[in-house]
């Protein structure tokens, strides 16, 4: 018998090891109360803790994708790419699953009682339980057959349900019959909630819609990012998350949901819990990092000990970088190009792999070095770039991705920074800024320029910075490399037609010569950042420029940078070198980072907070960040029988290195610790500590941070106190 226990205990553990290489992530989590917390994801995944997040338990449940996740009382329920609804309860027991009348996936759940809930799936289905969900009947009446991707009930009466091509549908008779509202978009829409007075809804390319009674008003996110989850307290307390791991709410009449929430997760957030106004926790799909707030959403903390990786690496060699040469596409998330020299690179995958694309003549410019480049918003065909060259420095337009080119300004510009600058909010609008004073601008994308303002003699400019709120305010950095006047910087409000001084580099000397960097926000026209060189400083205003302090003393002098575009809070900063400085929580606290390679740096983008690209002069380098360290113990239910007795088995294998599993028995429900001593009694390490409901478990022990020796452990439940002794063998 105790040969066949080993041979089931191995196996456990080789076929636990096996799916957890493919259960990475989380794709839902609830909060039925302060202290047990329960989270699920594909393949299989499910995290549990009774501590309010302190420290996790990990079971692989099946392989099924596990989609959406409720909870009401003590019962959770969670919905299955199967078909099938799993009921469990908030403390660790097991996952029941039940046939809903499918196989098609439940990518939704909600309940509104002990006894009522809702499930929703692709086919337009929608299923109601009104017994604890132990038996489900098709309530789809007025759905057509459509993926259906979210559902929420706020009563019993009224819910609301979204999906794939702008759908929603309401019910205010508890789901007998549904009514399609007109939504104002054909993106896919991915998350609901339902408040007393309103409902949110939120989907793919930034939408986010408020519904009051039938009337959809799309709100202007900003962001072209998914916004895949919503949580909160009222309609006027409502969290949204997605993209690279943003995280805002509309706290304080924020219509607009632009106040940004300070987190420490770079990586996509698939869903968002609070269990009040001020406990919450989030979840990413792509890692096993889960984060926390106890403050409403002010700050949040990653979890267990979790800790944040996060390394460079090259993704393009080449060469002649300077100035910014980065693009996004306008309309593929995916793509970004770059522009080295006379070489034109695309990438369709983030900037993983790069293919060259297209060639700027060497007839056309002498030189090696372009210093602007952009792909038109209105016309993709259609490629602006500002290139040195002699006698004079050129603008130089194409209109069939490349393959041709002409000349558009014959004029000198900045030896280091960027002339060219495109008005984000009027595409076709584009300025230019040479040296030696005078100010340009295109209406028709960049294929004419008309001199706009001749009346301040600018030196050489660095870069140009238009307004996303009102481009009428435009900020212009001006400063000759090395020169001995310091680097001043001009603000028009007329659309570069006037300027006015509002900003000199700091000291004297060559030292203060430039201010390489402009950068502006999308969310906050108030909101600006500029780099200095030589200097080692950065500045950052809060009144349009009007205004500017210093934020940031590194050990390298600024250059290039940019603010996330989905979310303010995160700012990135790079020298001329081969070093980084990033910010997570709007400028008050900066980590410096040494790039492996790539020579000095040149450009900077930061479309999202898991999408940061350097562009140096001799390569582009992208940043990868992955979570570990997390105090994550992988734990099984046997069986939920009710064993006859209090167990503590002998741990298998043993002695080992560096993992064993431990199996116990629980006879009634209650608190239960399992805790690792020392050989001098002292406790060094915590497996169990929660309430546990009657049954056999398995917990594993991963001693990879020990050393040789005799170790104990213990099981305390009820006045029970159970010790084995095990030996690990390095």
């Amino acid at each position: 018998m105790k040969k066949n226990l080993q041979l089931f205990l191995f196996c456990s553990i080789l076929i636990l090891s096996a799916q957890n290489l493919f259960s990475q992530g989380l794709n839902a989590i609830i909060a039925p109360d302060n202290l047990n917390v329960v989270a699920a994801g594909n393949n299989g995944n499910i995290f549990r803790s009774s501590n309010g997040g302190a420290s996790w338990s990990r079971t692989i449940i099946g392989s099924v994708n596990y989609k959406s996740i409720t909870s009401f009382g003590d019962d959770v329920w969670i919905s299955g790419s199967d078909g099938k609804v799993y009921k469990t309860s908030k403390v660790n027991s097991p996952l029941n699953g039940i046939a809903t009348g499918t196989s098609n996936s439940l990518n939704g759940i909600s309940f509104t009682s002990l006894t009522t809930g809702f499930v929703c799936a692709d086919g337009g289905l929608i299923y109601k339980t009104t017994d604890a969900g132990f038996n489900w009947t098709l309530s789809n009446s007025g759905i057509p057959n459509v993926k259906l991707n979210a559902i929420n009930f706020r009563d019993a009466n009224y819910g609301v349900t979204v999906g794939d091509n702008g759908k929603i549908y309401l019910t205010d008779n508890g789901g007998a019959s549904w009514t399609a509202v007109t939504s104002g978009t054909t993106r896919n829409l991915l998350a609901v909630k339902a408040f007393g007075t309103g409902t949110i809804i939120t989907g793919e390319w930034g939408t986010l819609i408020s519904l009051t009674g039938v009337t959809a008003a799309i709100i202007n996110s900003r962001v072209n990012s998914d916004i895949r989850a919503i949580s909160g307290t009222s309609f006027t307390d409502v969290h949204i998350v997605g993209g690279g791991g943003f995280i805002r709410n509309n706290k304080n009449s924020s219509n607009e949901f632009l106040n940004f929430e300070i987190n420490p997760m770079m990586g996509n957030l698939a869903d968002v819990n609070f269990l009040d106004a001020t406990t919450g926790f989030a979840v990413s799909s792509l890692n096993n990092a889960i984060i926390k707030t106890t403050n409403g959403g002010q700050s949040w903390q990653l979890t267990a000990g979790n800790s944040a990786n996060i390394t460079y690496s090259q993704k393009l060699t080449s060469f002649s970088g300077i100035g910014n040469g980065l693009c996004l596409h306008p309309n593929n998330r995916d793509a970004i190009f770059v522009c080295y020299g006379r070489t034109i690179y695309r990438s369709f995958n983030r900037g993983e792999n790069w293919t060259q694309i297209a060639t700027i003549p060497n007839t056309l410019i002498t030189s090696n070095s372009t210093h602007s480049f952009y792909v038109s918003p209105l016309d993709t065909s259609v490629f602006i770039a500002a290139c040195e060259s002699a006698p004079n420095d050129r603008v130089i337009r194409s209109t069939d991705y490349g393959t041709t080119w002409s000349v558009i300004l014959n004029s000198n510009f900045t030896s280091y920074g960027t002339p060219l600058e495109i008005d984000h909010v009027n595409p076709a609008i584009f300025y230019y800024a040479p040296d030696g004073g005078g100010f340009y601008k295109s209406t028709n994308s960049g294929a004419t320029f008309t001199e706009i303002s001749g009346i301040y003699p600018f030196r050489s400019p660095c870069d140009i910075s238009v307004s996303w709120e009102e481009p009428n305010v435009i900020i212009l950095a001006d400063g000759v490399t090395s020169a001995a006047q310091p680097a001043d910087l001009f603000k028009s409000t007329n659309g570069g037609v006037n300027w006015v001084k509002v900003f000199t580099n700091p000291g004297t000397g060559g030292n203060f010569s430039e201010i390489p960097c402009i950068m502006n926000s999308r969310f906050d026209k108030n909101l600006l950042y500029i780099t200095n060189w030589s200097g080692n400083m950065r500045f950052k205003s809060t009144n349009g420029g009007d205004n500017w302090f210093s934020i940031q003393s590194t050990s390298f002098s600024g250059w290039t940078g940019e603010i996330c575009q989905e979310d303010p809070s995160l700012v990135l900063t790079g020298r001329y070198g081969q070093s980084v400085s990033l910010s997570t929580n709007s400028g008050a606290n900066w980590t410096e980072f040494s790039l492996p390679s790539g020579n000095c740096g040149a450009g900077t983008i930061v479309p999202a907070r898991d999408y940061l690209i350097s562009q140096q002069c001799d390569g582009v380098l992208k940043m990868k960040i992955q979570y570990d360290g997390a105090d994550i113990i992988e734990e099984g239910i046997i069986s939920n029988n009710v064993p006859s007795d209090y167990s503590l088995y002998q741990n298998f294998p043993n002695p080992f290195n560096p993992t064993t599993e431990i199996r116990y028995d629980i006879k009634s429900g209650g608190m239960v610790k399992l805790k690792i001593y020392s050989e001098e009694g002292r406790n060094i390490y915590t497996l169990v500590d929660g309430n546990k409901n009657a049954g056999t478990y398995s917990v594993k022990f991963d001693a990879s941070n020990f050393s040789s020796g005799v170790y104990y452990y213990t099981l305390e439940t009820v006045g029970n106190l159970l010790t084995k002794k095990m030996v690990l063998v390095k």
